[in-house]
């Protein structure tokens, strides 16, 4: 029974790897190449960053969780260093959502200067920084924080080969207390105040607007309840195996089969392969440029006629908000 279980896992694991990496690549083909001057608004950098993390869940992470299942065995430190990737690319995905829910509340509160505050290189700048506290974050463990003792140059059993798992190295308090509550939770909470008090001030500017404003007002209001829908998805794919973690912290390993902490597991990495669907339903320019990027590929794979028109850049005049 174990064995068709971790069958069925496997199985899975590897459809959402072949769907995270087909559709993320397809998004930022869509934002670089198929939006012009996209990556001059600092919401499709942020989109780009989330979308290269969901890319690299499904290249490094999916693989890495099938292997860190005990199929592998490694050295403490190497298996140590392979479990904090996984950590790293969740805490990307995080800060990379903090960092589109600031964009949009500067936007909306710092209308008049947004522009200046929030310029090209400012926001190449917050994605760096981004991925460079994700590693910090990530590879906290490394510093000490973890299962297996620090060892000093007598004691040579750390570097004997070992059946590795995540949570063989990585450890539990590490898990409930400064990831799930720090590193993830916290950011929600400020993520969840932030677009409250987006869409409460929308809501009063639209009672109180002219017509041209109006409809100004309903496309930052539509594209902000797209992003929001995107963080409801995180938190609803991700917190559920957190609050596994709580438990087995609390009750031991008999408080969550291993069929539960699977299914726990699948759903945080499907999170991955669903956001750029949220994009292609939610937000139209991306979806113009889906579009476009089919048409160019049965183009070239003579599925059907060239159209000359579908091979130009979207502009914002040709966005349809709906």
């Amino acid at each position: 029974m174990a064995d068709l279980i971790w069958v069925i896992y496997t199985g899975f694991e590897v459809l959402i790897a072949v769907a995270c990496c087909l559709g993320n690549v397809l998004v930022v083909c869509a934002v670089c190449v198929g939006i012009r001057d996209s990556l001059r608004e600092p919401t499709f950098c942020f989109l780009v960053s989330l979308a290269v993390a969901d890319l690299l869940v499904g290249v490094a992470a999916v693989p890495l969780a099938v292997l860190l299942d005990g199929w592998v065995s490694l050295s403490p430190k190497l298996c140590l260093l392979l479990s904090c990737v996984v950590l790293v690319l969740t805490q990307a995905s995080v800060l990379s959502l903090l960092a589109i829910a600031m964009d949009r509340y500067l936007k909306l509160h710092k209308a008049l200067r947004y522009k200046a505050i929030v310029t090209q290189r400012r926001t190449w700048l917050s994605v760096s920084v981004c991925w460079m506290l994700s590693c910090l974050l990530g590879f906290t463990p490394l510093l000490g924080w973890h299962n297996h003792p620090s060892t000093d140059s007598t004691n040579t059993s750390s570097f004997i080969s070992s059946q590795c798992t995540f949570l063989s190295v990585i450890s539990l308090p590490f898990m409930v207390y400064f990831n799930f509550l720090a590193c993830v939770m916290a950011p929600l909470l400020i993520m969840t105040f932030l677009y409250i008090t987006i869409f409460w001030s929308l809501q009063k500017r639209l009672k109180d607007s002219c017509p041209q404003v109006k409809q100004s007002l309903l496309r930052e209001r539509r594209l902000a309840w797209s992003l929001s829908l995107v963080l409801i998805l995180f938190a609803s794919c991700w917190i559920p195996l957190h609050l596994m973690n709580c438990l087995l912290l609390i009750q031991g390993p008999q408080a969550v089969t291993q069929g539960t902490l699977y299914a726990g597991i699948l759903l945080s990495h499907a999170n991955s392969a669903v956001n750029p669907v949220v994009y292609a339903y939610r937000i139209p320019r991306i979806k113009l440029a889906y579009g476009q990027i089919w048409s160019r590929l049965f183009v070239k794979l003579g599925f059907c006629c060239g159209n000359k028109q579908v091979q130009q850049p979207i502009t914002n005049n040709q966005i349809i908000h709906k």
